[in-house]
């Protein structure tokens, strides 16, 4: 167990601008996570942010999430950190073998030398720095620094689909006969872009990003040279004292400028049978998962086919609520649970195995989760979709996005489906002059 940490608060005369300074002010800073839920009424934070870096821990799956417990365990403070979706390795009897340009570690953790919770109209700080005075003073050089104007970028790289479109197709196609066969039922069927000897800033591309699309789970984290610029509007779980929350997304439909056909758009995805039918499908897979760490019988579907419109589309989001079992620690629950449903399918095992067999990436960090956990154990986790990771060692920039294959799966339409779901990463990757080719 760690130094005590001291809590001090002040006043902020515009939270907007002073998050905007706090990132360009620490973008030099070797481990950095900044998660903002814009506004988000299910949220604890408006803003919390990790700074710097006490003690790290790197990790390949094998006993990864034993190494986590251990690290949480010797320090009982706050942790900000990711987990890879190649997790799912030591959870079950599954392998990864795809092609991992990025090559991040399958999960990292930090315990910060700061952390900032940021309101609308204040800011707590909890660090290690007894005085005041030191910290009114870092404040001070934050909110005086000048915020770069934007400037015409030169071409920088292409952007290159890992699957051409009658790939994808096939690849679909593959999973509807799997899913004929009755080998699953469900499963999400995901590609990539990347763009390699690119150069980007990350600090701009997520102030972008977290401009256009104003999501509940946005979040910014640095890990040395691994750098995640995430938009995500999907929580994948949360624990607060036994209380354990998820809230898979699976239904979209892209928004409209007439305010008329918007809502057209909405109440037609609420009808649609095959999205009810994806979102119903996953939401049994998280009871399910949720059951085997929940007292008995506490486990509730709370809503059921939530409308949520964000910038660029509607979502269709369930929040399945549960209490975690006196014998289980939260751990146990991420254990249970993870990956998450909505990225892998139902069964989940037997789709994960047929994902690995048919997709031709390693998601990475991609379909895994970035979040905290507190001093007393509670955590939020997102789930790492409409993101950008880029490696800037390796100078390599991925973007993945997916769609659910059901029996009533088109496969055009879902490869449609995944281009609304890019458009927002790949306008602010434009803006840097890497374009889509």
């Amino acid at each position: 167990m760690n130094q005590q940490r001291y809590t001090h608060s002040f006043s902020l005369l515009n939270s907007n601008e002073f998050k905007k300074k706090l990132i360009s002010f620490y973008e030099q800073e070797t481990y950095f996570v900044f998660l903002d839920s814009n506004d988000f009424d299910q949220s604890e934070y408006t803003c919390l942010c990790g700074v710097g870096a006490i003690d790290v821990l790197t990790c390949v799956a094998g006993n990864a999430f034993h190494q986590l417990e251990r690290f949480q365990y010797e320090h009982q403070d706050w942790m900000f950190g990711y987990l890879g979706y190649d997790l799912k390795n030591e959870l079950e009897p599954l392998s990864s073998h795809n092609r991992d340009i990025l090559c991040f570690p399958d999960l990292q953790f930090f315990v910060p030398e700061i952390v900032m919770e940021i309101n609308e109209k204040s800011i707590t700080i909890h660090s290690y720095e007894e005085e005041r005075s030191a910290l009114k003073s870092v404040l001070e050089e934050i909110n005086n620094q000048m915020l770069s104007k934007e400037e015409e970028v030169a071409k920088n790289g292409h952007l290159e689909a890992i699957d051409s479109k009658e790939a994808y197709l096939e690849k679909a196609q593959k999973f509807l006969n799997h899913i004929h066969r009755g080998d699953i039922y469900e499963a999400n069927l995901c590609t990539e872009f990347h763009a390699l000897e690119v150069e980007l800033d990350s600090v701009k591309a997520f102030a972008h990003l977290n401009k256009s699309s104003a999501p509940p789970f946005a979040a910014y984290a640095r890990f040395a040279e691994c750098h995640i610029i995430s938009a995500s509007p999907e929580r994948y779980l949360k624990k607060m004292g036994k209380q354990l929350l998820s809230q898979p997304i699976k239904g979209t439909a892209p928004r409209a400028e007439d305010s008329l056909k918007d809502e057209e758009a909405k109440q037609e995805l609420l009808a649609n049978q095959k999205e009810r039918s994806e979102n119903v499908m996953i939401v049994d897979l998280v009871r399910n998962d949720l059951s085997k760490v929940a007292q008995k019988g506490s486990v509730k579907v709370s809503e059921l086919f939530g409308l949520y419109t964000f910038p660029q589309v509607h979502h269709m989001i369930s929040s399945i609520t549960a209490t975690l079992d006196q014998k289980n620690k939260g751990i146990d629950a991420v254990k249970a649970t993870f990956p998450m449903g909505s990225m892998t399918g139902a069964p989940k095992i037997s789709a994960m195995k047929i994902i690995e067999q048919t997709e031709s990436f390693k998601r990475g960090v991609y379909s895994g989760a970035v979040g905290y956990f507190t001093p007393s154990g509670d955590f939020d986790f997102n789930v790492v979709i409409r993101t950008i990771l880029y490696n800037d060692t390796r100078k390599v920039v991925s973007l993945s996005v997916g769609s659910a294959i059901t029996a009533a799966a088109i496969p055009e339409a879902e490869y449609q489906e995944c281009f609304v779901k890019a458009a927002a990463l790949m306008k602010v990757l434009e803006l840097q002059g890497i374009h889509f080719s």
